[in-house]
Formats: structure tokens, sequence, C-alpha cells
């Protein structure tokens, strides 16, 4: 028995204070050195308001709308809803989704629809969207705003984000900066 438990004891100690002391206390100063300091990012209005940068829902048709969300934008209940691509109710709200976007977007053809417009991130909180699912949305906007499409695709631009370091990843727009920024051009 004794040299069964000694090992057991030593090895759930040694691993104890590898996993809840060192392993966090790693991440914690890695985070320090993270712009930010690892505090999240906090998104700040002209008008000083201040908005965390997670998945908002923004539906109006004056504005960029966001990705959907599982969670209802919960912070609190981050997920997906982890139901398969052929999940026949699945479907059907990806298909609803479609028919509530086109309705909105009369001039774009449901092939046109880019996908993160109509599916759920993995954590419902995404504050992304591709440059594509911006773009399909101008003329939306445009009508909506009465701003000219030729400044909408310019700031469109102008709040693109590239792949980190120009390699990892595609090019994506935080919706919240973009809505602000439309915002101000609304003004």
């Amino acid at each position: 028995m004794k040299t069964n438990l000694i090992p057991s004891i030593i090895l759930t100690t040694g691993l104890v204070v590898l996993l809840c002391v060192a392993y966090p206390l790693m991440m914690w100063g890695i985070a320090k050195f993270s712009p930010n300091q690892g505090e999240g990012f906090i998104v700040e209005a002209a008008n000083g308001k201040n908005y965390v940068n997670v998945g908002q829902s923004f539906t109006q048709d004056d504005y960029f709308w966001s990705r959907p969300s599982a969670v209802d934008y919960n912070a609190a209940g981050s997920g997906g809803s982890n139901k398969a691509t052929t999940n026949a109710e699945y479907l059907d709200e990806v298909e609803q989704r479609i028919a509530d976007f086109l309705v909105k977007n009369p001039t774009v053809d449901k092939h046109d629809i880019p996908v993160d417009i109509i599916t759920a991130s993995g954590s419902g909180l995404d504050p992304h969207i591709s440059v594509d699912a911006a773009r399909v949305q101008i003329a939306r906007i445009a009508e909506h705003t009465g701003i000219p499409l030729a400044q909408l695709e310019q700031l469109v631009e102008q709040q693109t984000q590239q792949p980190l370091w120009g390699l990892f990843g595609p090019e994506k727009i935080k919706v919240i900066e973009l809505n602000i920024a439309l915002d101000a051009l609304k003004k």
C-alpha cells in the first residue's frame, strides 16, 4: 500500500501546485504583457459611453448587423448551440435567418450571404464579422441613412482589421466599432 500511496500523494501535490498555482500565475503574467494588460477591451464612443468588446445585438436597419448568438449575447452563459449542421431544427433556424436577411437586404442574392452573418459563433459572443458580411449590408444602410455607398464602403475599409502579423486569421471587423463610426457619419 505504501508503494502506491506515497507516489500518489506526491503526484497529486505536484499537479495541484503546477495546475492551480504555477499555470494560473504564468497565464496572468503573460496577460500583463498583452494589450490592455489582460483586463479585456472596452470600446469608447465619441459620446463618452463605454461598451464591452463582446458580441452585441444589432438588428436595426440603419446599423451593421452582428453575428447571431446562440446565447442571446449573454456573456455569463457563453456557448454555442452544439447542434450539428445536419440537425433539422438547426437547419430551420439558419433558413429563417437567411429569409430574414433577404427581406431586409433585397439587393443581395441568397448565395452571396456570408456564412458568419447567419450562423452563431462557438462562443455566441464573437464581436467580429467578416469584411464580406459588412459589405453585403452596405446597400441597406445607405438606403436607411442616406449616406452614399462610396462613403460606407470607405468606412468598412477603414474599420477592417488585418490578420495577426499579416498571416494568421482572416480580415475582420469589430461590429461595435464599425457602428460607432457609422453613428459619427450620421451626424
